[in-house]
């Protein structure tokens, strides 16, 4: 079905098309992400759990040559410290090493203890110039800011003979790692307001209604099971963003949390009182004893300073009285990416 009003408002809202049957034009079939079935999953109950799944999953794989995604947080170190000596280590690099310098030399010394091969992947807005329009033609959508540069890595790791790529991503969602959310029991409205990236009626002159998304998850008048959208809605973002990035460099790989689930629930007043991610942490001591345990920050990506001078979109599409002030750069990329998707689509027609 054509709704091309719901596909920019769903994009703006939360980083891609909720809906699988809506599509921005005839002819363009927005990538699909099916879900980890729940039988495939392994029930964790405590590190040792954890550090049982990794081993197994990287033992499968050891006939490919591997490659990591290798960040200064703990999920992505943590599965470092089980692959070989030796192998090739992928960290982002910006603004000549001086963005996140502190993460930079994390990575840079947990790859040095389980002697690993560290590349630099070097990104500007040139390179996500480069890469932003492979990587929505391939997915027929705009995209999530991390795409080109995941991009960017994969096809450097091709370069090097690299086969598989291991990542850390789905770790946050199933361990308890979204900090702002799970930090007060929202009721309905708030946890939109709350939840949401951009809200379309701020920014499109023909904004279409995202509620629905959230319905299948109303418990009341005025309340949700938030914790239940954020396993679901969430995963499927994140999960879809990796997943176009590395199917447009012709490059697998793998996420041994994605097979994990928590054997029992997460434990909200931990998490509340600053253990967030607890069982990850506990294995991160470990595997890294000498590390203090990193605090969660988002992959690195400098938004703010792409868009400080952007003027804002041109498209009829959009409302003529926004309000950029507003948004940060995480924001102002979505507007600037569905513009740019919509300029792209308009030459393909």
């Amino acid at each position: 079905m054509i709704d091309k009003n719901y596909c920019m408002s769903s994009f703006l809202a939360f980083r891609y098309i909720a809906d699988d049957n809506k599509d921005f034009a005839e002819g363009m079939h927005h990538m699909l992400c099916k879900r980890v079935p729940e039988t495939y999953k392994k029930l964790i109950s405590d590190a040792d759990d954890a550090e049982l799944v990794i081993q197994n999953t990287i033992r499968m794989v050891r006939g490919e040559r591997l490659g990591i995604m290798l960040s200064g947080g703990m999920d992505s170190a943590i599965l470092a410290s089980f692959l070989p000596k030796g192998t090739d280590a992928y960290t982002f690099r910006f603004l000549g090493g001086n963005f996140q310098s502190d993460e930079l030399r994390r990575a840079e010394q947990f790859a040095q203890l389980y002697g690993l091969h560290l590349h630099y992947v070097d990104i500007d807005w040139t390179t996500v110039e480069r890469n932003v329009d492979i990587v929505m033609n391939n997915r027929q959508a705009p995209v999530h800011s991390i795409e080109p540069q995941i991009y960017e890595a994969a096809m450097q790791a091709k370069a090097d003979g690299v086969t598989m790529m291991v990542i850390g991503d789905e770790s946050d969602y199933v361990f308890g790692g979204m900090n702002g959310l799970y930090s007060q029991d929202w009721d309905y409205q708030s946890f939109i307001d709350r939840y949401i990236y951009v809200n379309p009626q701020e920014v499109l002159c023909d904004p279409a209604d995202i509620s629905l998304v959230f319905e299948p998850y109303r418990l009341g008048p005025n309340s949700l099971n938030w914790i239940q959208l954020m396993d679901e809605i969430m995963v499927d973002e994140s999960r879809q963003s990796y997943l176009n990035a590395f199917t447009a460099a012709g490059l697998s790989y793998i996420d041994p949390y994605s097979i994990m689930k928590m054997a029992h629930p997460l434990d909200i007043k931990r998490l509340r009182n600053g253990d967030s991610k607890y069982i990850i942490r506990d294995l991160f001591r470990r595997r890294y004893p000498e590390f203090n345990v990193p605090e969660k920050l988002p992959m690195p990506r400098p938004v703010d300073k792409y868009f400080e001078t952007w003027e804002g979109p041109h498209r009829d599409e959009f409302r003529k009285d926004i309000d950029l002030s507003r948004y940060k750069g995480n924001q102002l990329w979505l507007i600037w990416c569905l513009e740019r998707f919509l300029n792209n689509m308009e030459k393909q027609q």
